[in-house]
């Protein structure tokens, strides 16, 4: 199994996608934001500055990232492919996890690119819930995402949460910023020949039903 790298504008589905790719071929999703929390549960100087940094607004260095996410690339779990949901964000970035791989003498895998109009995404926002401690992601406004009860996770039966940000209000500078920043890299991957689109509008069995075809293809 090739590993994966998925990319989409805010409210695509991506999240979702991800953990439906982990369960149908048991590899992990890997979250470079889970990594972080990871560690500052820890005591160690590393843990302490990486605190300090997240506690002073500002971003965590991109080589501190890259660290963190070779450790855990390097783990058993990850020997038959993994995905990547939210890195690389930027090209820079992309640049050094291109070098990182070349070390480890690895290739990039694919480029999932979850394409959705901005209006149909804009309008899941205000209905996305998440759960604290699985992490399944939620739409009270969507049909097949909807909680079996009503504020619950389906599994943990635990109260759902909702981002601060995740709110029509905000959503436009997210969206900007997901085109100066992060669009960018689909033109740096089509250039290797790795990107495949899928149309994230429709429901996430559709959407899910696509990435699978692609994947088919190139399960080796």
């Amino acid at each position: 199994m090739k590993s994966i790298i998925l990319i989409a504008p805010p409210a695509a589905g991506k999240g979702t996608e991800a953990e439906q790719i982990r369960v149908d071929y048991n590899i992990p999703s890997i979250s470079t934001g889970d990594l972080l929390r990871d560690v500052i549960k820890g005591n160690d100087e590393k843990a302490l500055m990486i605190k300090d940094i997240l506690n002073s607004g500002a971003l965590v260095p991109d080589d501190i990232v890259l660290e963190l996410l070779k450790n855990r690339i390097l783990q058993s779990d990850c020997e038959n492919g993994y995905i990547l949901d939210g890195f690389p964000r930027t090209v820079s970035q992309a640049e050094a996890y291109d070098k990182m791989l070349e070390e480890l003498n690895r290739d990039t895998g694919l480029v999932i690119v979850l394409d959705i109009d901005k209006e149909i995404a804009k309008s899941r926002i205000s209905g996305r819930f998440t759960c604290p401690s699985c992490k399944r992601i939620y739409n009270v406004n969507t049909g097949d995402m909807k909680p079996m009860q009503s504020g619950l996770c389906d599994d943990c039966m635990v109260e759902l949460i909702q981002r601060s940000d995740d709110n029509p209000e905000t959503y436009d500078e997210r969206y900007n910023t997901y085109l100066e920043k992060t669009a960018p890299l689909i033109s740096f991957y089509d250039k290797k020949g790795i990107v495949y689109h899928v149309d994230s509008s429709k429901s996430p069995s559709i959407t899910h039903a696509q990435v699978i075809e692609i994947l088919e293809k190139h399960n080796d």
